[in-house]
């Protein structure tokens, strides 16, 4: 009899059953298995919150692998990841086997926990096995049903009441808050002029020592003292009518200590600054370096578990550091006792690890020639992050110099930072976000007080005061770990939601909220103001952190969250569409109307009045006289710098012309958004197109681009197992990889323009072993053309069994013929019955009869109603319809 271990992915299966033996079966539950049913009624208020969970299709197949490894099993071992999701996906697939009655009740059922894949690690894991947290398990189930709570009730209100809106969320509508909040902000800001004096000096030596004017007249000067150009010449001139020498020299010593090492949040941070990661990428690439590779013929997991709270590092992997520092920088780098970093989570369970190679003598110089890059750069900066934490602090010494002429009436300050021992800044330094003075940073030539010093250059500096920056992923995740907003394993997927939505866009990696997001969070503050506070959110975080710790009852939580939640929405019920919009076109009429002052004075009559307006396609402004004036315009104008701005009105923009075809490539606006085009059509055959990709904005579109997004599906290379070809290209459904009529997904326009072939293999079996490789159909064989227009048919292999094909027309096959014995008369007799069904383009001409119908009934009526008609409503969406209205 063996025992059976479940884990959460194929790949730390594999590498935990080398480590167990032949003992034990490793199976993987390929994620979650069960979720709440998209659907009202999963979770029941009025049954005490009462759950409905639904298996997911995906997860059928892997419970049953499970449940048959179970028969001859005595124990059954869950071993998932180490935090509430975790927790969560070993209950569930409990609760799945037995609901299901494939757990024998003789099966002993314990929990492991490792934070780490290495052979102690799980070994140890496995000799302290201990029962389901059912704390952790039920703040999982308390926080997912809150959302769902807050997304099926507050998303149709939403949907009624500001048409156009796609959902909202307990945790993405605060992060949005922040986002459009900031931009309101920034619109808002008036700035204002100062000046600034600088002057060079000459010391002894004839080195440059270079001051900025602090006193004039005997007073000390704030930011805005000088205020327009006439005082920064006033000041100026005061500086060239006197000698100086040095007044004062002032040196403090200091220190600068080493952060701790990563957590989940400063991880992302970091990535973010220092490699340009997004946050969804940081974890995809810690995952792979959590679940490790082979080295010396055994897979070993290269970082400890990649999602926590905690900054604290166990004792033998500080021992470890401190070994390496002393090996590689020297005892002078190596403080008298190890540093103690203490986390401040709540509950001690959940206060995994910092973020740390698991073997901290393994060098990065060492790995990186078997990492792809993105893996050794984040390893690289896991790594150095971990030691720095550990290293001795910098000595700094920060030096001021006043300046003034014999009466003191003018002084000017120089300062600097001499690092006397770099300590820890040796190996790592903390990015930045935002780049500010760096006057302190500035190393200062030698002098007395007293000495004489000769005037050079001096030099007036006109300075605007600036609004407070966008938010990048880095400082958002920042301010939400900041304001206890999220957790660790939701920061990536909250930025992904709000991008996915439509909700905001990355503009020069910093977040930009679209028109949509501004009104969902205009409506959200006005009506449920109390669900998008900063403090409401935190403090229901911290409740879940209670129910982890088991200080609350989890449904106490729900019913405390639900009584106020559904009185807020009742509150909506008698709310009209016009009201809504009015509120709405109030909070943001300066981001709405900034050209327009507060009278909004319809450009066209000059008697109306300008306001927020819905329609079938959307928002926009509209004038109140309508319908005697019929004046619009979009939420906001296009930007200066917008290469969209004027295209369909001013025709296409042409970017160049194709080097192989000699083709002009252009951008163009269609119904269905912006495109590119190579030539222009001749005669029946239309050019080729291809849309702009939603994660590709205008601006950053060059030339080199636009003809490789014209160049997919590109051949990325053949497989090496069965030199059958790897494809990348852009469907309806985003960037793809496909071989062998099998599809993966990619994450990026990116990635589908540049990925190599061994990136692309690894995808392609990380994808079939997931089943998730999605198969396309296959052409098996060409049965020759059709009698009646000469077109031909084909046999095809659909994910649903074999098919004969005819332009449209798809037939199924019966399963009582072979596809390789039918023949072209029996595949036209196929077809015939296929489109007498209503199949192939038969079926959508048989609908266009009904509005023919309409149009003679809407004739009598009036005799201007035909020619209305003669103007399309719609077109169908369809790749070869896209953008055809130029």
């Amino acid at each position: 009899m063996s025992n059976v271990v479940i884990v959460e992915s194929p790949a730390k299966a594999k590498t935990i059953n080398k480590y167990l033996g032949d003992d034990y079966v490793v199976l993987a539950s390929y994620g979650h298995v069960r979720d709440l049913p998209p659907k009202d009624g999963s979770v029941r208020p009025d049954d005490d919150f009462a759950i409905t969970y639904q298996t997911e299709p995906k997860s059928k197949k892997h419970l049953s692998d499970i449940a048959s490894a179970l028969k001859g099993a005595k124990q059954l071992i869950l071993a998932t990841d180490p935090d509430r999701e975790g927790e969560a996906i070993s209950w569930h697939v409990l609760q799945a086997l037995q609901e299901a009655k494939k757990l024998r009740a003789d099966v002993d059922v314990k929990r492991v926990v490792f934070n780490e894949i290495t052979r102690s690690a799980v070994l140890e894991a496995m000799a302290h096995p201990r029962d389901l947290d059912m704390d952790l398990v039920n703040a999982q189930q308390a926080r997912r049903a809150l959302d769902y709570l807050v997304g099926f009730t507050l998303s149709p209100v939403l949907w009624r009441k500001l048409p156009g809106a796609k959902s909202a969320g307990r945790v993405q509508s605060v992060a949005l808050r922040l986002i459009c909040e900031r931009e309101l902000e920034i619109e808002a800001f008036k700035p204002r002029e100062y000046w600034s004096v600088e002057a060079d000096f000459g010391t002894r030596n004839g080195e440059n020592l270079t001051a900025r004017l602090t006193h004039l007249n005997g007073e000390k000067l704030d930011k805005f003292s000088l205020a327009n150009e006439a005082d920064a010449t006033a000041a100026v001139a005061a500086i060239e009518a006197e000698d100086f020498a040095v007044l004062k020299v002032e040196t403090k010593p200091g220190r600068r200590n080493p952060q701790p090492p990563f957590t989940t949040s400063t991880l992302q941070q970091e990535a973010s600054r220092k490699l340009g990661f997004g946050a969804r990428r940081t974890m995809q690439v810690a995952q792979r370096l959590y679940e490790g590779l082979d080295i010396g013929g055994e897979t070993v997991g290269l970082i400890t578990y990649m999602r926590t709270d905690g900054v604290q590092m166990a004792a033998e992997a500080i021992q470890a550091s401190r070994d390496v520092i002393a090996g590689q920088y020297g005892r002078d780098y190596l403080p008298a006792e190890p540093r103690i970093y203490k986390t401040k989570a709540k509950n001690a369970q959940e206060a995994h690890e910092a973020i740390r190679p698991t073997n901290l003598g393994r060098l990065p110089a060492e790995i990186g020639a078997r990492l792809d890059d993105d893996q050794r750069r984040l390893y690289d900066l896991i790594w150095k992050r971990t030691i720095a934490s550990q290293m001795e602090s910098a000595r700094l010494s920060r030096t001021s110099v006043d300046i003034a002429p014999a009466d003191r009436r003018t002084i000017l300050r120089a300062t600097g930072t001499v690092v006397d021992f770099p300590g820890f800044m040796k190996l790592y330094e903390e990015g930045r976000d935002d780049s500010g003075d760096d006057d302190e940073a500035r190393r200062l030539p030698r002098v007395g007080e007293g000495e004489a010093l000769d005037r050079r250059a001096v030099r007036p500096n006109q300075h605007f005061t600036e609004p407070p920056p966008r938010y990048s992923e880095a400082t958002l995740v920042k301010k939400l770990e900041e304001l206890g907003i999220g957790r660790p394993s939701t920061y990536a997927s909250i930025l992904s939601t709000l991008q996915d939505r439509a909700y905001v866009q990355l503009d020069k990696k910093r977040f930009l909220p679209e028109d949509k997001g501004l009104l969902v969070t205009a409506f959200l503050t006005s009506y449920f103001n109390r669900y998008v506070e900063y403090g409401f959110t935190a403090d229901l975080e911290n409740r879940l952190d209670d129910v982890s710790a088991g200080n609350v009852d989890w449904k106490a939580v729900l019913r405390e969250f639900w009584r106020d939640f559904t009185g807020a929405v009742d509150e909506t019920t008698e709310l009209r569409v016009r009201d809504v919009l009015s509120k709405v076109d109030e909070i943001l009429a300066p981001h709405l109307y900034p050209d327009l002052g507060e009278a909004r004075v319809c450009p066209a009559c000059t008697d109306g009045k300008l306001s927020l307006k819905g329609g079938r396609y959307g928002f926009f402004l509209g004038c109140s006289n309508y319908p005697d004036c019929r004046y619009t315009r979009p939420l906001t104008g296009a930007d200066e710098d917008d290469k969209t701005a004027g295209i369909g009105s001013n025709g296409p923009m042409v970017l160049g012309q194709d080097p192989e075809t000699g083709l002009d490539v252009s951008l163009r606006k269609g119904p269905f958004g912006i495109y590119l085009q190579l030539g222009e059509p001749e005669g029946k055959e239309k050019p080729k197109r291809a849309s702009l990709p939603k994660d590709l904005p205008p601006d950053q579109l060059t030339f080199e681009i636009a003809c490789r997004l014209l160049a997919l599906p590109r051949e990325v290379g053949p497989h090496p197992e069965d030199g059958k070809p790897i494809y990348a290209g852009i469907g309806r459904y985003g960037p793809f990889l496909q071989h062998d009529g099998r599809y993966a997904r990619l994450n990026s326009t990116e990635e589908a323009l540049t990925i190599g072939l061994n990136h692309a293999v690894s995808i392609v079996a990380d994808a079939k072993s997931s089943g998730n490789a999605r198969r396309g159909p296959t052409e098996l064989r060409k049965l020759g053309e059709h009698p009646d227009d000469g077109k031909p048919i084909s046999v095809m292999d659909g994910r649903y069994g074999p098919y004969v094909k005819h332009g449209s027309v798809n037939a199924t096959i019966p399963k009582d013929q072979s596809p390789d014995d039918i023949t072209i008369e029996q595949a036209v007799e196929l077809i015939a019955a296929r489109v007498a069904k209503g199949g192939g383009k038969r079926k959508p001409a048989a609908k266009k009869k009904a509005p023919a119908k309409k149009k003679t009934t809407t004739k009598k009526a009036g005799a201007k109603k035909p020619a209305a008609k003669k103007k399309p409503a719609k077109k169908p969406a369809g790749k070869s319809d896209m953008a055809e209205a130029d």
